[in-house]
C-alpha cells in the first residue's frame, strides 16, 4: 500500500469514528433524553470501541496479513452505520423503548471499534524495518487525531445543521461500504469483491428502510409538530420526544399546560390587568407566553433569546409565529444574551429554556440569577420554570439560589410536590419587591391549575439547607438524576 492510500484510510476511518458519535448522540436523544448522562454514555462508548479495536486491530495484524481485513473491516463498519437509525429507533418501539441502549452499544460500539482497527493494520502495512518504527508510528497517529479532528469539526458546525442525522448516518455507511470493496479491489483484485458488494446493497436496504422520525432536524434538536386531536387548531412541538410548547395560532389566550398557566397567574401578579409589560424571555421553544402577553397586554414587548434557529424557523412556518416591533426573537445562548441588557429594562423575566428535561445548567446558577436582578426593575419578577423529580434535589437548590439573590420568593407547584412526594413542572416567582401572593393563588385557582404556593418559613423547610448553585459547581444533571 503506498503512503498516499495509507494516510486516507487512516485519516478518513478515524474521522468516522466521531461522526458517528456526534450523530448517535442527537439519534439517541429523543429517547434517552439531552443530558449529561446521555453525553456521558456516549463518549464512553465511542472511546471504549476505539481503546477495543485499536488492541484488537494491533493483535490481528500480528496474526493475519492486514491487506486480507481492511475491506471487509470497511464494509462491515458502512453496514452497521448504515443501518444506525433502524436499530435505534427499532429498539426505542420495542419493550417500551427498553432496547435503546442496547442498540446503542451496538451501532456505536461495532463500527468504531472496527474503524479503529484499521490504523494498526495499516502501521504494520507500513513498516518496512524496524528503525523506522518511531517515525511510521507517530506519524500516523498524527493522522488519526487530525481525521478525529476533522470528523468533530465537520459534523459539529456543518453537518448536523445541514442534513438529517439518518441522511448521515446511511450517508457515511455507504460511503464506508464502498470504500471497502475500493481497498479489496486494490489489494486483492476484483474476484473477491462479491461480498463487499453484497454488503452495498444491505446498506441500500437499511437506507431506504431507516425511518425519519423528526419534521426537522434543527441544530440542537429533533422537532415535531403535532396536531391536537382534541381541539381544533391546537398544535404540539415536541423536542426530543418531549412536548415542550401548546400554541393556537388563532387563539393565543389559550393555555393548554398547567405549568404555563401557573406561570402566567405568576406575571399577572407584577401589574394591574391589562397593563403593558416590558418582558424578557431565557428560551423561546414555542413562544406560548410572548404571544399570550401581546393578546392579553396590548401595548407589551417581549424580546426572546432562543439558542436554535430551526426552532425559530419551525415557529414561523408551522406554527404562525409573527415578529414585529413587540415580539423580537433573538439567536443567541440566553446567559450571554442576557448579559448584554440594559439594568433595569424589563418588568418580568420569563425562564423557559430547557435542553432535554433540564434547565442548561449555566442559567441556574448564582452569577446567572443576579443578571437576571440586574436587568429587572425594582418592582419586577423572575418567574422560571423548572422540573424535576424524585427527592427534588435540583428545584430545592436552585429555590436556595434564588433566595440568594431575591429578597421576596415563593414555588408554585402541585400539592404533591409541595409536599415532595411527587415531581413534574414547577414555577418559582422572585422579586425584590414583596410579592401579592395572595393574586397568584387566585390566578391558579382562576386557571383551575389545582396549584398551591409556598413561601417565607415553609419554603425555607421544603429548601432543606439545600446547597446554593455557582458557575464553579452546578451538578445540574446529577441532582437531576441521583444515583445511590
Amino acid at each position: 500500500m503506498n503512503e498516499r492510500g495509507a494516510v486516507a484510510l487512516v485519516f478518513g476511518s478515524s474521522a468516522a469514528v466521531l461522526v458517528v458519535e456526534l450523530v448517535a448522540l442527537r439519534l439517541l436523544a429523543p429517547y434517552l433524553g439531552l443530558t449529561l448522562e446521555t453525553s456521558t454514555l456516549v463518549i464512553g462508548l465511542a472511546l471504549s470501541a476505539i481503546a477495543l479495536g485499536s488492541w484488537a486491530g494491533g493483535r490481528a495484524a500480528d496474526r493475519v496479513p492486514p491487506r486480507r481485513t481492511l475491506g471487509p473491516l470497511l464494509g462491515i463498519s458502512g453496514v452497521v452505520v448504515a443501518l444506525t437509525p433502524l436499530l435505534v429507533r427499532g429498539g426505542a418501539e420495542t419493550g417500551a423503548g427498553t432496547l435503546v441502549v442496547p442498540a446503542a452499544i451496538v451501532t456505536i460500539v461495532v463500527p468504531g471499534a472496527l474503524l479503529s482497527a484499521i490504523t494498526p493494520m495499516v502501521t504494520k502495512l507500513q513498516l518496512t524495518s524496524l528503525e523506522e518504527t518511531g517515525t511510521v508510528v507517530g506519524r500516523l497517529s498524527g493522522i488519526a487525531t487530525a481525521g478525529s479532528i476533522a470528523g468533530t469539526v465537520v459534523t459539529g458546525f456543518f453537518l448536523i445543521s445541514l442534513v438529517p442525522v439518518s441522511a448521515i448516518l446511511v450517508a457515511l455507511g455507504v460511503t464506508l461500504v464502498v470504500c471497502g470493496v475500493l481497498v479489496d479491489w486494490r489489494v486483492r483484485g476484483w474476484r473477491t469483491v462479491a461480498a463487499p458488494v453484497a454488503l452495498v446493497l444491505l446498506g441500500g436496504l437499511g437506507a431506504a428502510a431507516a425511518p425519519g422520525g423528526c419534521d426537522v432536524e434543527t441544530t440542537y434538536h429533533c422537532a415535531v409538530v403535532q396536531e391536537d386531536p382534541e381541539r381544533d387548531g391546537g398544535l404540539v412541538l415536541v423536542l426530543d420526544g418531549v412536548r415542550h410548547s401548546y400554541v393556537d395560532p388563532d387563539d393565543p389566550t389559550h393555555l393548554e399546560f398547567a405549568y404555563v398557566r401557573a406561570a402566567a397567574a405568576a406575571i399577572d401578579s407584577v401589574r394591574p390587568a391589562g397593563e403593558p409589560l416590558e418582558a424578557y424571555h431565557l428560551g423561546g421553544g414555542g413562544l406560548t407566553l410572548p404571544r399570550w402577553l401581546e393578546a392579553t397586554r396590548p401595548g407589551s414587548r417581549s424580546l426572546v433569546s432562543e439558542i436554535d434557529a430551526g426552532v425559530v424557523d419551525l415557529d414561523v412556518e408551522r406554527l404562525g409565529l409573527e415578529t414585529g416591533p413587540d415580539l423580537e426573537v433573538r439567536v443567541e445562548d440566553g446567559r450571554l444574551g442576557i448579559e448584554s441588557l440594559d439594568d433595569a429594562a424589563y418588568d418580568v423575566v420569563v425562564g423557559d429554556a430547557f435542553g432535554g428535561l433540564s434547565v442548561p445548567w449555566h442559567l441556574t446558577t448564582l452569577e446567572a440569577v443576579r443578571e437576571v436582578r440586574r436587568v429587572l426593575v425594582d418592582d419586577g419578577a423572575y418567574v422560571q420554570n423548572l422540573i424535576d423529580r424524585g427527592p427534588l434535589a435540583f428545584a430545592r437548590a436552585e429555590l436556595a439560589t434564588l433566595d440568594a439573590v431575591f429578597e421576596h420568593v415563593a414555588l408554585l407547584a402541585p400539592p404533591a410536590t409541595l409536599a415532595r412526594e411527587d415531581g413534574g413542572n414547577l414555577v418559582a416567582l422572585a422579586s425584590p419587591a414583596p410579592l401579592d401572593l395572595e393574586q397568584v393563588q387566585a390566578g391558579l385557582d382562576e386557571r383551575d391549575t389545582g396549584w398551591r404556593l409556598l413561601t417565607g418559613a415553609a419554603l425555607r423547610e421544603w429548601v432543606d439547607g439545600a446547597e446554593v448553585l455557582t458557575d464553579d459547581h452546578a451538578p445540574v444533571d446529577q441532582l437531576l438524576t441521583p444515583y445511590g
